[in-house]
C-alpha cells in the first residue's frame, strides 16, 4: 500500500516543535530527521535550501498565524474585542506560556542575524497593529505605542519566566498586567 502522500504544512509544524525544543543552532539535519520521523528525501523535497530554508518557513507559518488570529482582528474588529480575542488567543497559541515563542528564540540565538529582517517584522507588526486597535479605542497614538510595546513585552517576558521556572504564573500575570494595561483610553 502507497504512504500517504506528506503535507508540507504538517512538515513545517513538525520542524517548528524541533526548534522551539532545540533551537535552531542546536537542531541538526540529524536530529530534525530523527524528531521528525521524515527522510532526507522528503525534508529536501520541501526545503532544498536546507535547514535555513525550513526555519524561514517555519517562521513564515507563525507569521501567517498571527497574521490571521491576532493583527487582522486587532485591525478590524471593535477594540473590546479584538483585544478579548487577542489575549484568549495569545493564551492558547502559547499553550499559556508552556509554549516557547520561535520567534523569541531564534532572536536570542547566535543564527539571529540570519532572521534579522522576518523578527523584526513579527515584533513591529503585532505592536503596530495593537497600537491601531488602541487608537481606534480612542487612545492617543504615542501612549497607544507605548502601551503595545508594552504588552508584547510583558507577553514575551512571561513565557520566558514560565520556561525558566516551570511556573505558569508568570505567563498569567504578565497576561492580566497586559490586559490592565490595555483596559482604558490614556493619553500622554
Amino acid at each position: 500500500m502507497p504512504r500517504p502522500p506528506i503535507d508540507r504544512s504538517e512538515v513545517i509544524a513538525s520542524i517548528a516543535e524541533v526548534f522551539r525544543k532545540y533551537g535552531y543552532d542546536g537542531a541538526s539535519l540529524g536530529i530534525i530527521r530523527e524528531e521528525t520521523g521524515y527522510g532526507r528525501g522528503s525534508l529536501y523535497h520541501f526545503f532544498p535550501g536546507g535547514k535555513e530554508e525550513m526555519a524561514r518557513a517555519v517562521i513564515a507559518h507563525i507569521d501567517a498565524w498571527f497574521e490571521e488570529h491576532i493583527f487582522q482582528p486587532l485591525e478590524t474588529q471593535p477594540p473590546s474585542d479584538a483585544l478579548t480575542h487577542m489575549f484568549d488567543a495569545t493564551d492558547r497559541y502559547f499553550q499559556s506560556g508552556g509554549r516557547v515563542c520561535l520567534v523569541g528564540a531564534f532572536a536570542l540565538e547566535q543564527s539571529r542575524d540570519r532572521f534579522c529582517d522576518e523578527i523584526n517584522d513579527y515584533f513591529a507588526r503585532w505592536t503596530e497593529a495593537l497600537t491601531h486597535c488602541l487608537v481606534k479605542d480612542q487612545w492617543e497614538q504615542t501612549a497607544a505605542k507605548q502601551a503595545a510595546a508594552q504588552t508584547v513585552a510583558l507577553i514575551q517576558g512571561g513565557i520566558v519566566l514560565t520556561r525558566a521556572t516551570h511556573d505558569g504564573f508568570h505567563f498569567m500575570a504578565a497576561l492580566l498586567a497586559a490586559k490592565s494595561l490595555c483596559a482604558s483610553p490614556r493619553s500622554l
